[in-house]
């Protein structure tokens, strides 16, 4: 009678990628969406825009906004009307500083500054989950009091950064 031990053969085998090293990259959006008062709301409108930025040294920066923004009559950004202007504040966010990620994936942004000034040197927490070029992002806490939910795609070489 004999025994037979297999060792494990670490040369045939990868590495776990943490999830930090999933995070790092450029990512475009795809969807975002609200839930207020029980019902889904588009609250960068049906087509946003978006870039996150991740890199591997903690820092970070994002950029959302609706694509249907109006263009200032003037041409000067200084001279908007006030409803040109309030459709930006509402349209458009945009915000860096630095990151710290779980293996959970609880994503807290160390927020440094925001075109949202009550977000500025503020902690923001996330949570996402990453499937190949897929990262899902949820946040229960958002500059217009809401919950909500982003897809965003891994952008790669020569892809465009737009929907």
């Amino acid at each position: 009678l004999g025994f037979v031990l297999f060792g494990s053969n670490a040369a045939g085998q990868q590495k776990a990628t943490s999830i930090k090293d999933q995070l790092v990259g450029t990512w475009k959006l795809v969807s975002a969406e609200a839930e207020q008062n029980g019902k889904k709301v588009e609250f960068f409108g049906p087509n946003p825009v978006g870039i996150y930025v991740f890199d591997a040294n903690g820092r970070f920066f994002s950029q959302v906004s609706r694509s249907d923004l109006p263009k200032f009559a003037s041409g000067n950004r200084y001279q908007g009307t006030p409803e040109e202007n309030k459709a930006v504040v509402q349209g458009f966010i945009a915000y860096f500083g630095t990151y710290t990620i779980t293996e959970s994936g609880t994503l807290t942004l160390h927020m440094v500054n925001s075109s949202f000034p009550n977000f500025n040197g503020t902690d923001q927490k996330r949570m996402i989950s990453i499937n190949g070029d897929e990262m899902q992002y949820s946040s229960g806490a958002t500059s217009f009091g809401a919950a909500a939910h982003q897809v965003w795609k891994r952008v790669g070489p020569g892809d465009n950064l737009t929907n």
